[in-house]
């Protein structure tokens, strides 16, 4: 141990919110939706330069699927590219290039607005920061710490699942700064997300001559719209969120795309509801309701005990801190789904606190910026120890 270790505490760290408020704008003026790779990608050039400017090895992890690049980062360290603690996190948004306009950066009082500054780059920046600070004081941690930053958790993870879980084997922890639950609380477990696609077709006709000759895609869908959703209970829920039909409206509608996305609160929960919604597919009459399982997120079993012992020390910590931290299963899907299913142990939604993600009125508390800076730099000195 250094001298300078001997006499720091991480939570002693010179967090500033001012400072981090500036060093985040570039990350939220820099807009990245999940489906311009083109944007998620300017956005890990931002984040790439600055892991490499702390002294990381950093690697571009070439896009696919038409989705944008992945970047990991092994933090300097005596045992630098060993398994020990994965910081995990997405810097795709589900803010289309434009919405600063609507949602500009900027403080108003004790909270801060941007698009995507909630879910997930507040939280991926103030866990940079610290290991940033941590660096500057010449504290090492007890197990090194490498970063991935992904490009397409909002849309299922569908091109780098298996790159976060085969990174994620060689670790013994995993933090996903995704946002904090309501009370500030982290999450210790998740529900299934199952992603289904669905298309109706139908047959054209002149919608103002022969409009009993055709048969309509997008009446069948929207029936179909109703008895979906009318199928959600408190433990399986079921939203249609997107509708994609109709060119003329003096045309009959022959096709129309649609998107439901099913959240389960167990397996078995989770089968039961993929299985009736491909009881849905009907040929039988005159338009067609096809349904096809799209992306899909396990079911993180809560009370593991190496996440349970995580949450253990991040409540210690919080203590010292002056805030009070609970841990709860929730639904949303992220992330952490993956590496919790897969047994590792994992702490989530231990990001910035804040309200209106995936809105125009997204936006931070302040204060949440160096509150859970500190706690992502002792978390940093003390897993592992």
């Amino acid at each position: 141990m250094t001298k300078m270790q001997s006499l720091t505490n991480p939570l002693d760290l010179p967090f500033d919110s001012d400072e981090m408020i500036a060093g985040l704008r570039p990350w939220i003026e820099t807009e990245s939706p999940t489906f311009d790779a083109a944007a998620v990608n300017r956005m890990m050039d931002v984040v790439q330069h600055e892991l490499a400017a702390l002294g990381a090895i950093t690697e571009r992890i070439p896009g696919r699927m038409g989705l944008g690049d992945s970047v990991r980062a092994t933090m300097p360290h005596p045992r630098m590219g060993e398994g020990g603690i994965l910081l995990l996190g997405h810097m795709d948004t589900v803010h289309p290039i434009g919405t600063l306009s609507k949602l500009p950066y900027r403080r108003e009082g004790d909270k801060l607005y941007g698009p995507g500054l909630q879910d997930m780059k507040g939280g991926n920046y103030v866990f940079l920061d610290a290991l940033r600070k941590l660096l500057a004081a010449g504290i090492q941690t007890p197990l090194p710490v490498t970063v991935l930053f992904t490009p397409d958790e909002e849309i299922g993870t569908p091109s780098t699942r298996e790159l976060i879980e085969t990174e994620a084997r060689r670790h013994k922890f995993v933090l996903v700064p995704e946002p904090a639950r309501p009370d500030g609380g982290a999450v210790i477990g998740r529900y299934a997300i199952a992603r289904f696609n669905l298309q109706t077709r139908g047959r054209p006709s002149h919608a103002g001559w022969q409009l009993a000759e055709g048969r309509s895609a997008i009446a069948r869908m929207a029936r179909a719209v109703g008895q979906i959703e009318g199928m959600t209970t408190e433990d399986c829920t079921f939203s249609l969120g997107v509708f994609h039909a109709g060119q003329w409206v003096n045309c009959v509608s022959s096709f129309c795309d649609a998107e439901v996305l099913t959240m389960a609160k167990t397996q078995d929960l989770l089968d039961q509801g993929v299985a009736r919604m491909m009881d849905l597919n009907d040929d039988s009459g005159d338009v067609i309701m096809e349904v096809r399982r799209g992306v899909t997120r396990p079911v993180w079993e809560p009370d593991q005990p190496g996440t349970m012992a995580m949450l253990a020390l991040a409540q210690d910590i919080s203590e010292e801190i002056g805030f009070q931290m609970t841990g709860a299963s929730a639904g949303g899907g992220s992330d952490g789904n993956f590496t919790g299913a897969l047994g590792i142990p994992t702490l989530d939604s231990i990001g910035v606190q804040g309200a209106g993600l995936h809105t125009l009125t997204e936006h931070i508390q302040v204060d949440s910026l160096v509150e859970r800076a500190r706690l992502a730099a002792a978390l940093y000195c003390r897993l592992g120890a």
